[in-house]
């Protein structure tokens, strides 16, 4: 009776065996996954935020499909402030950027056509994809001092049902920024095979540094159809005010079609709550006043860790340029599952196994930079230990 898009298997995986094993004992928990900044000790405008969602005028329904005009217009004035024209007629809001995935995809593709993702990557592209009756096929990025594109392998891979390449900016795990010289051949493969392209950039204000052979923002790429997704959820650390957008580009051949078509897709939703949508332009404004503190304490944790990863030592950091995580490369005396399993049935410490995020061999882990100082240290300091133990 159920569809088959939804036919995911019921049966949790070991490690999550374990971690609801260790809960119903009530064993500590060093938490290095943890993802969500309102619980990581920041400190929030809450004065600000909560007078902003009191807006009188959220009383009266004002229903614009592509989301109400002052909102708009601040996620414009957030581009110029680096240097990007938005037009406003071009930004969508929706309630989240899984939301704005499936308006694009609806908009681009048919069942059984697929979209090209980055691996490793966030696993919810598949589910996404799933939801979406379309197949998402991985494309690879490799690892040498760095992690790079391998476009003659993403060129191999589209197909005659292929419909668009998504990048992440930068990537999530990898904290990788896509470079200037692989969006150029991103946009050649997609004017040569009538492809868009789908930019996600929630993760893109958390640079490590400046680095002028990266893209500032896909949001001004008219070359390709080109869609940029971001929110609320990383740049204001406001996971739940369940807040984000796309902005559409392209050539104007078609860029007309696209956001006639992608208004008729967000009229049949009106998704995006009244109290939200005249929030926005305070809620974005927050932002400056919660990236430093995220930022301060990802870098920090981040030079932590390298000072106890001494060389010659069996635990390494791969490099990364921003986001808020961490990949460590460990032994591979046994796989990604086992030392997680190790860890947190051991030491009390959750980590990611690399296979999560589809790493193509064994030995890595994904850590969250986002924890309390003496937490991830102590974390840090149990893994080290584990390991060296073992080997």
């Amino acid at each position: 009776m159920f569809a088959s898009r939804t036919s995911w298997p019921q049966v949790p995986n070991r490690l999550s065996q374990v971690l609801d094993e260790r809960r119903r004992q009530g064993l500590p928990i060093l938490d290095l996954t943890e993802s969500n900044p309102t619980r990581c000790d920041f400190t929030y405008k809450a004065g600000e935020i909560l007078t902003a969602l009191a807006d009188p005028r959220s009383l009266s329904y004002d229903p614009q499909p592509r989301g109400l005009l002052a909102a708009r217009e601040a996620i414009a004035a957030y581009y110029a402030e680096r240097g990007i024209n938005v037009d406003v007629e071009r930004i969508f809001l929706t309630t989240s950027t899984s939301e704005a995935y499936a308006y694009v995809f609806r908009l681009l593709a048919n069942p059984g056509d697929n979209i090209l993702v980055p691996s490793p990557g966030y696993p919810l592209f598949e589910i996404l994809g799933g939801l979406n009756d379309l197949e998402a096929i991985s494309y690879p990025l490799v690892y040498d001092h760095g992690w790079h594109m391998q476009v003659e392998t993403l060129r191999e891979r589209v197909n005659a049902r292929t419909r668009a390449i998504v990048v992440v900016h930068p990537n999530n795990p990898t904290g990788s920024f896509v470079k200037n010289q692989e969006l150029k051949s991103l946009l050649e493969c997609c004017r040569e095979r009538s492809l868009a392209l789908i930019a996600d950039e929630v993760f893109a204000d958390y640079a490590f540094e400046s680095d002028e052979k990266r893209v500032t923002t896909h949001a001004h790429v008219a070359d390709a159809l080109t869609f940029t997704l971001s929110g609320l959820s990383k740049i204001s650390a406001l996971p739940q005010m369940k807040l984000a957008w796309v902005a559409v580009n392209g050539p104007g051949g078609e860029l007309q079609q696209v956001l006639s078509r992608l208004e008729f897709i967000a009229d049949a939703y009106l998704s995006v709550s009244a109290p939200l949508a005249h929030a926005l332009p305070e809620l974005l404004e927050t932002r400056r006043a919660i990236q430093p503190q995220i930022l301060g304490r990802v870098l920090a944790n981040l030079r932590h860790l390298d000072s106890q990863l001494a060389p010659g030592t069996p635990v390494s950091r791969l490099e990364t340029e921003g986001g808020w995580y961490a990949i460590l490369r460990l032994p591979t005396t046994r796989s990604d599952d086992d030392w997680a399993i190790e860890f947190l049935s051991k030491d009390g410490v959750l980590v990611h196994p690399g296979h999560f995020y589809d790493f193509a061999s064994e030995g890595y882990v994904v850590l969250s930079l986002l924890p309390r100082p003496e937490e991830f240290a102590e974390g840090i300091r149990k893994i080290l230990a584990r390991v060296a133990e073992c080997i």
